[in-house]
């Protein structure tokens, strides 16, 4: 399963701090880096505002 962070992202560094495999990829918009993602779901239980998804 994949995640996806979508254009509602603010960039907070919420996500960025969770995640266990460092899969965040910083910028305008974060991103979640596929190879390294475990689909763990500790991003979607992070963001406060919701802009993480399965995909």
């Amino acid at each position: 399963m994949a995640y996806k962070i979508t254009s509602e992202c603010e960039a907070c560094g919420t996500c960025l701090e969770s995640c266990p495999t460092e899969a965040i990829v910083e910028g305008d918009q974060y991103s979640i880096d596929a190879d390294k993602c475990e689909a763990c779901g500790t991003c979607i239980d992070e963001c406060p505002i919701g802009a993480i998804i399965e995909e």
